[in-house]
């Protein structure tokens, strides 16, 4: 009697893991267009894009009716040892940390803390200024770094600033001018821009969106986690700790590391408007910098300009909010269609995002 008890829950128990694995497989994502694809297609989809990419890792994630239904990891984390990827492997994120900086700003802007339309220099004044674009730089505000019309450089390089347009009249994408709003912004705080302004970070946007594994700055769980980057060859780096990056400074255009599942709850949080006001949410999917003729982008990508934090571009299914990270040995990317209700998540270890992405249309439908 025993024995045929056993029996009847190890049979429960086998038939319950062959149920469990082959409903996840057989769980449909739909596609932009409407289509819809089996995880498990998808799944060998993605392999055979990447294997044909010769493509070390990715994270990936798929948003459909504002809730992810799709999340998966491929690849590897080392060429050289071929040590698998996992998910809880964590990537450079680039500036994928921009749009994150800037739902975290206009928490900010909620609190009362930051004025959008305040000039910056009555804050702080920065100290390298061009004597000739003193004039045209007190113009500038928070509005205008979040949607990157300040006319600053995207590094000055230890160079004074020379501004060479009026700001808010065209578009400069810059780097510089979200680190000196973030300067501006731990000043406020009184926690300068270091490991303090992180906690203040932690505290407004990895908590309350339960993003526990989304860093700005080094800490043991990257250390631990972090895959390698990749160059255009497929070569490693020596190791893959912080490179230049001290990892001791919060670098709101740049330090931010995660995978697709934690940064998905961002992408989840602004699809759903969760977090911010009415009015945040507003302004930050706004047309801000409505890119003119002549831009580059325009022409090349057919987008449009700037949110507050965002790209955009037109879609036959609505506005489409979008950003890309590039270190070059690690790529990623975001995009959401509120109309659509629909989002992507991407991170990989190598330089091959924008390749990835367009295969992936044959699967997916246009992405980027």
């Amino acid at each position: 009697m025993k024995k045929n008890i056993q029996l009847k829950l190890l049979t429960l128990l086998l038939f319950g893991v062959v149920t469990t694995s082959c409903s996840q497989t057989n769980q449909s994502i739909e596609t932009i267009k409407g289509n819809k694809i089996t995880n498990k297609d998808l799944n060998f989809s993605i392999e055979k894009v990447m294997e044909s990419l010769q493509m070390p890792g990715l994270s990936i994630a798929i948003i459909n009716n504002n809730e992810v239904v799709y999340h998966n990891v491929f690849g590897v984390a080392n060429n050289v040892t071929n040590a698998k990827i996992n998910k809880q492997s964590i990537f450079e994120g680039a500036s994928l940390s921009k749009p994150l900086f800037a739902y975290f700003a206009m928490k900010m802007v909620d609190k009362g803390i930051l004025d959008l339309d305040k000039p910056l220099y009555q804050y702080i004044p920065h100290p390298g200024i061009a004597e000739e674009s003193k004039d045209l730089y007190q113009l500038i505000t928070p509005r205008m770094v979040l949607s990157h019309s300040t006319g600053f450089p995207n590094f000055s390089n230890n160079k004074n600033i020379t501004i060479p347009f009026k700001p808010g009249t065209d578009f400069s994408y810059s780097g510089e001018a979200y680190q000196y709003l973030t300067a501006i912004i731990g000043h406020l705080n009184n926690v300068g821009w270091k490991d303090k302004f992180n906690t203040i970070f932690e505290a407004e946007v990895n908590k309350p969106l339960n993003m526990k594994h989304t860093s700005f700055l080094w800490n043991d769980h990257l250390a631990a986690n972090k895959v390698y980057g990749h160059d255009e060859k497929n070569n490693t780096p020596t190791d893959n700790n912080t490179g230049e990056w001290s990892g001791k400074t919060f670098n709101s255009f740049s330090s931010v590391h995660s995978e697709a599942l934690d940064y998905s709850k961002f992408i989840v949080a602004m699809l759903k408007r969760k977090g911010l006001t009415k009015n945040s949410f507003d302004e930050m999917l706004s047309l801000q910098n409505k890119f003119k003729p002549t831009n580059k982008m325009l022409k090349e990508t057919g987008q449009i300009g700037w949110g507050l934090g965002f790209a955009q571009k037109k879609t036959p299914y609505g506005i489409m909010h979008l950003h890309t990270g590039n270190n070059h040995d690690f790529q990623s990317y975001t995009m959401f269609i509120p109309q659509k209700k629909y989002g992507i998540i991407a991170f990989t270890n190598s330089g091959k995002m924008l390749l990835f992405l367009k295969e992936l249309e044959q699967i997916l439908g246009a992405q980027f």
